[in-house]
């Protein structure tokens, strides 16, 4: 299984009745496969702090329930997650976290263990998928015996890896009953006072089970190096270093044990803590008063590998079991051929606009040839930087400058931002991209879709009603590929003394049921003008004849390019 879907395995396993997450890359997965399971109630929430909310709410309902999410999802949540440590639980409740060292898919590349210590709550990090099912079980007793959510961390490797697991069957978990506690759940001052006694009493509990628990375990191969490692890091060393090194490999990463890390420095003379990111644990050995090697010999920066960790604890350099003549050639993510997104970008690079972006495909606007993007924050991020660099520039300054938001992130965080333009008397525009799916993170659904996680029927949300209920007055239609139009709306609402809205609205290339028809032709009296390259799309090329060629394993026929040919070289093939 991959390590996600063992996840999911192991809280299906567990009992849960209810998972509630967003979509982001790595942790996607991990939702998905829980809602193929008929017995949990799965649903993509609008964003990240509403399925924390959910998943809390069912839990003081008294069911097991898993919310997930990547990273930066877990800023967007940290308002209830500090809270729910002081309520406690009353269902186990199992909170998955993916970070991404190395940055495959994410705009940072924060550690989220802080988020364990910041907030005291437990958190276990698998080493494979067999730990991944196995630990989502654990963290659900650990939760309702400690009256305590659980932080479950992933990292892209562990995340995405394979590995074999053992089936089990679902445990029958019987519903908690439920109990009105104002005490426990109403975090009114004086409440919360009383619970915190109780967090700081369950602290000094976990950190006596973290001396003892299973989670953590020694192996000891001699005395000479001595490793302290979690997660993905532990397999790195373990391939690295094999039998010539010990190890104190730790699934529970918080709270971290003391008596056991001293006992196991003391056996070994030289000790090493290999961690990707931060030195959490490391700071952890040091604050203990025992020496250690880590990252003043490693890096904070991205991942880790098996040669990095050979060169710095043995000295010895990596053989590449293989050669190359040359370099392989960059590959950066572009648009697919198709995409809806391409005619914004084409369109705002036309005009030089000030573009503040967002997070979602069309981020790849910022790259050539458009080049059209200024700024990309975060989720929802682009209207309120858009309102900032007015306030800071003046309306004239506004009369160049729009937002991109794609319709997922508009119901994600972008609301309140529109809602804050209308409010303190913006000018500036709104591009919402509706490709009638969460495509960035492979086709979710989203409260604007018309389905829910599990394929059913759902009220679509209007994107334009939501507009024009926060005050907007100009809200207009216009599809990307019909660029006289497109040109047309930007210039006009540019010029608008208010806040406007314009709805780009045209379905994903990749959704089931998208057909443009045959892909394109170029015939051979292309006047090598290059304005068809303008399009950045994939599948065109310039031949070594110097005229455009097209690709018709990549071409799926949209048209777009010939709207930019002066001379009607680029046409509709035929229908095969």
């Amino acid at each position: 299984m991959l390590g996600n879907e063992a996840v999911a395995r192991g809280v299906y396993e567990a009992g849960a009745t209810v998972v509630a997450s967003y979509p982001g890359t790595p942790s996607t997965e991990i939702t998905e496969y829980a809602a193929k399971y008929k017995e949990i109630d799965a649903e993509w929430a609008p964003n990240e702090k509403v399925a924390m909310e959910v998943a809390m709410g069912a839990s003081v309902g008294g069911a097991r329930v898993m919310t997930a999410m990547k990273h930066v999802g877990m800023n967007v949540a940290a308002d209830p997650l500090f809270t729910a440590s002081y309520t406690g639980v009353n269902g186990g409740m199992l909170i998955c976290v993916a970070d991404d060292p190395g940055m495959h898919s994410s705009q940072n590349e924060q550690d989220s263990r802080h988020y364990a210590k910041g907030a005291k709550l437990p958190m276990v990090e698998p080493a494979d998928s067999a730990e991944c099912r196995d630990m989502a079980k654990a963290a659900f007793e650990l939760s309702e015996t400690y009256d305590v959510p659980v932080l479950l961390r992933l990292t892209t490797r562990i995340a995405h890896s394979q590995s074999l697991v053992e089936e089990a069957a679902r445990e029958p978990y019987v519903l908690r009953p439920y109990e009105k506690n104002i005490g426990k759940y109403v975090m009114m001052p004086g409440m919360a006072k009383v619970r915190h006694v109780v967090v700081e009493e369950r602290q000094q509990k976990l950190a006596e089970y973290a001396e003892k628990t299973a989670l953590n375990r020694l192996e000891m191969n001699g005395t000479k190096i001595g490793v302290i490692a979690s997660g993905a890091a532990y397999q790195y060393a373990k391939e690295a270093l094999g039998d010539r090194a010990s190890y104190l490999k730790l699934g529970l990463v918080y709270p971290l044990p003391e008596r056991l890390i001293r006992d196991f420095a003391g056996s070994v003379e030289t000790l090493y803590v290999i961690e990707e990111l931060d030195p959490f644990i490391e700071e952890h050995v040091r604050a203990l008063g025992i020496d250690c090697i880590g990252k003043a010999a490693g890096t904070l920066l991205g991942e880790s590998s098996p040669g990095q960790i050979r060169k710095i604890v043995l000295g010895e350099e990596t053989d590449t079991p293989y050669s190359a003549d040359q370099s392989a050639p960059g590959r950066p993510p572009v648009l697919c051929p198709g995409c809806p997104h391409r005619g914004v970008y084409y369109m705002l690079d036309k005009l030089k606009l000030t573009v503040t972006g967002d997070i979602g495909c069309y981020t790849l606007g910022a790259m050539p040839p458009h080049g059209a993007i200024d700024t990309c924050l975060c989720m929802g991020g682009s209207i309120g930087m858009n309102f900032g660099l007015e306030k800071a520039r003046g309306k004239e300054f506004a009369r160049h400058t729009v937002s991109v938001i794609g319709d997922s992130t508009f119901l994600h965080s972008g609301m309140t931002g529109l809602l804050d333009m209308v409010y303190n008397g913006a000018t500036s525009t709104v591009l919402i991209l509706d490709n009638s799916i969460t495509a960035m993170t492979g086709h979710q659904q989203n409260p604007a879709t018309g389905k829910t996680l599990k394929g059913d029927p759902a009220p679509a949300a209007d994107l334009e009603a939501i507009c024009r209920a926060v005050g907007v007055k100009r809200v207009r239609h216009v599809s990307p590929f019909d660029i006289p139009a497109l040109e047309h709306a930007l210039r006009e609402e540019l010029a608008a003394e208010e806040v406007s809205v314009i709805l780009v609205e045209a379905p994903c290339a990749l959704l089931p049921g998208v057909d443009y028809g045959a892909p394109m032709t170029a015939s051979a009296d292309c006047r090598s003008c290059r304005l068809c390259m303008k399009a950045g799309c994939p599948a065109l090329s310039m031949g070594e004849d110097g005229k455009v060629q097209i690709d018709p394993v990549l071409c799926n026929g949209c048209g777009f390019c010939a709207g930019l040919c002066p001379f009607g070289v680029l046409r509709k093939g035929e229908k095969k």
